[in-house]
C-alpha cells in the first residue's frame, strides 16, 4: 500500500494491485459449473463500469475478442454479480478496506457528504 496515496473518493475502475489487496480476498468463487474464462479482477471492473454509468446490463460495453465475439456475456456478469450479492461480499470488501485504509492513517474523512437517507421524516410519517 502506497502511504502517500488519499483517498477521498468511491473509485470507478482499480488497478490490478489494489483489487489484489482490497478486493480480491472478499471475493467467493461458485462450486459448480465452467470456471470463467475472465479473470475476477476484469469482471470486476466490468460491475465498477455498470455502476458507475448506470446503464442497463445488456448496453454494459464489454470488449471483443478477435473475432468479434464478446468475452463474456452480459447474463454471465449478472448471475456473477447476484452470487456476490448473496454471499455478502460487496459488504465485506468495503467494510475490510475501509479499516485497512483506516489503520495505515490514509482514510481521509475531513469531507463527509450525507446523501439524505438520515433526513428526519415530516410530521412523524411512517414509510
Amino acid at each position: 500500500m502506497a502511504k502517500n496515496k488519499r483517498y477521498q473518493s468511491i473509485p470507478t475502475t482499480l488497478e490490478e494491485d489494489e483489487f489484489n489487496e482490497f478486493v480480491l480476498p472478499y471475493l467467493t468463487k461458485g462450486s459448480r459449473g465452467p470456471g470463467t474464462k475472465l479473470t475476477f479482477y476484469r469482471l470486476f471492473n466490468y460491475l465498477l463500469k455498470l455502476m458507475h454509468t448506470g446503464c442497463q446490463w445488456e448496453e454494459l460495453p464489454i470488449e471483443k475478442d478477435a473475432f468479434g465475439k464478446p468475452e463474456i456475456h452480459h447474463t454471465r456478469l449478472f448471475r456473477t454479480f447476484k452470487r456476490w450479492l448473496k454471499d455478502g461480499c460487496f459488504e465485506n470488501i468495503f467494510i475490510g478496506s475501509v479499516s485497512q485504509l483506516f489503520n495505515h492513517n490514509l482514510l481521509d474523512t475531513k469531507v463527509i457528504h450525507g446523501d439524505g437517507s438520515t433526513t428526519c421524516a415530516k410530521k412523524g410519517a411512517i414509510i
